[in-house]
């Protein structure tokens, strides 16, 4: 059919906002998968990828976020309502991509321009990691669609095993009976048995 699209982006976001439903306000401060990132730095960085990305896809060559790389992620920055804000972006994104034109042509994020196919993997691949950097860093289970995981394998499959600076990490080393999640993720550059750490117990007051 001439107005399919290449991949759909309702399920992911449908399972993107349900993570958030799950996220306390004490694991904001919970470390994730993403070196350097906490919970709330990552939701920080979901808010600035669904933006851009959605311009991306609408062509808005001179929208925030497509001419320069966005800010480093952090909790500082991270907007009091993200609970309320951040699912209105994931819906902006799934539908700007329903758009058979999203898919034509070339655009640009964070100075970046490439063929617009390109670009839409790359969005759902950044969709699909983040939603399960935040599932680990916040105790709860993800899936994801295999048709959709293999797309973004053949996609990562022909990036450099050493990853790319500000994309991907390099290759993470996996056995060959990995689950097609899995697989999509040590090719991003993701350890799929990564575990919280243990924090810490402070050691209790001497009695008086």
């Amino acid at each position: 059919m001439a107005d399919r699209v290449p991949l759909d982006f309702d399920p992911p976001v449908r399972r993107l906002r349900a993570l958030l439903l799950g996220i306390d306000d004490d694991e904001l401060r919970c470390p994730t998968p993403c070196p350097d990132w906490t919970v709330a730095a990552l939701l920080d960085h979901l808010m600035a990828l669904s933006l851009a990305f959605t311009q991306a896809a609408r062509k808005r060559t001179d929208a925030p976020g497509t001419e320069s790389a966005p800010p480093r992620p952090s909790a500082q920055h991270l907007s009091r309502h993200w609970r309320s804000r951040l699912p209105v972006l994931l819906e902006d994104l799934a539908t700007a991509w329903k758009d058979p034109a999203a898919w034509t042509g070339t655009s640009k994020v964070g100075g970046v321009e490439m063929p617009a196919t390109a670009l839409g993997i790359t969005a759902m691949n950044e969709l699909i990691v983040h939603s399960w950097d935040l599932a680990k860093g916040t105790g709860q289970e993800y899936f994801a669609d295999p048709r959709t995981l293999e797309v973004l394998i053949e996609f990562l499959e022909q990036g450099p095993a050493v990853g790319t600076p500000g994309e991907f990490g390099p290759r993470v080393i996996d056995d060959d009976e990995a689950t097609l999640l899995d697989q999509t993720l040590a090719l991003a550059g993701r350890d799929p048995a990564w575990r919280e750490p243990r924090r810490r117990r402070r050691p209790e007051a001497p009695a008086a």
